[in-house]
């Protein structure tokens, strides 16, 4: 990964390497056959390519690779987190204290959070591998089983609810790109959303991951953009004129919004075609 970050390595057994801010091309890269790596991603989004397949990504979740497994990730501008590895050695005494730990790492998975989930305990076990206070081992062993706890139950509870309902979820998500496409240029809050379809907004998030990969207004986002790129390219709309008809308030955020997702400006979008 390129980052300007140093990995904090107090613990030969528990290296940690904060993501930060990275390159839009930003990459990770590796095989270990001694390494199991958990990926907290705080922030942003990407995919995973590994032996088993390519995985989509989004915050907040946890990335889990088992040993052995090589894998490279693909990060987008605005991704953050923080990566954590283990040994073999001590995971396999974990798991034999905790044998339930050991459907984290059969293959490569996709953890979802809730946000801040992990941020406090890794945070907590960062700060004990730095330092030397009396018994930091045993501190930062806590918060490892903290944070192992936390993606064993909410992986556990991801997959009941996908057992239970996984055509409710595609129905779910369904009617909620039907709701977008009807409403995408009204500004309708997610919240509205949700009570329109008669989810809560958590529900709605794991159902749309489950089946997508997406968060709810990622998929509103996506909508908008196509219909902004279809504007551009075929009307003659200006592109204040293209901002006001998409429900933008205020034309300069719109071009922000536009830049940020295709990497060029709106004029530079509606330009390049004549240019080729």
């Amino acid at each position: 990964m390129h980052s300007t970050a140093l990995p904090i390595v107090v613990e030969r057994h528990l290296p940690l390497l904060p993501m930060g801010l990275v390159s839009p091309a930003c990459c990770w890269a590796s095989i270990d056959d001694d390494l199991n790596y958990i990926f907290h991603i705080a922030n942003g989004r990407g995919t995973v390519s590994t032996d088993s397949g390519v995985i989509r990504f989004c915050a907040p979740c946890a990335v889990i690779v088992p040993s052995g497994e090589a894998h490279n990730f693909q990060f987008e501008l605005s991704a953050s987190g923080m990566a954590l590895t283990i040994t073999g050695e001590y995971l396999g005494r974990l798991v034999a204290r905790e044998p339930d730990f050991a459907m984290l790492f059969t293959s490569p998975v996709i953890v979802p959070l809730v946000s801040e989930q992990l941020t406090w305990p890794l945070a907590r076990l960062a700060h004990e591998l730095a330092g030397s206070d009396v018994a930091h081992t045993a501190a930062a062993d806590s918060h490892l089983l903290s944070i192992l706890v936390q993606c064993a139950r909410a992986l556990e509870h991801s997959r009941a609810i996908q057992a239970a309902h996984p055509k409710a979820a595609t129905t779910l998500v369904t009617r909620l790109r039907e709701l977008i496409e009807q409403h995408y240029r009204d500004n309708i809050t997610l919240a509205q959303y949700s009570t329109t379809l008669g989810v809560t907004q958590t529900r709605l998030r794991e159902a749309c991951l489950m089946v997508t990969g997406m968060l709810p207004n990622q998929l509103i986002q996506q909508r908008i953009l196509l219909e902004a790129q279809r504007a551009l390219l075929n009307s003659t709309m200006t592109i204040a004129q293209t901002a006001y008809y998409l429900g933008f308030n205020d034309p300069a955020y719109f071009s922000r919004f536009f830049t940020k997702a295709m990497g060029q400006s709106p004029r530079m979008y509606r330009e390049r075609p004549k240019s080729n």
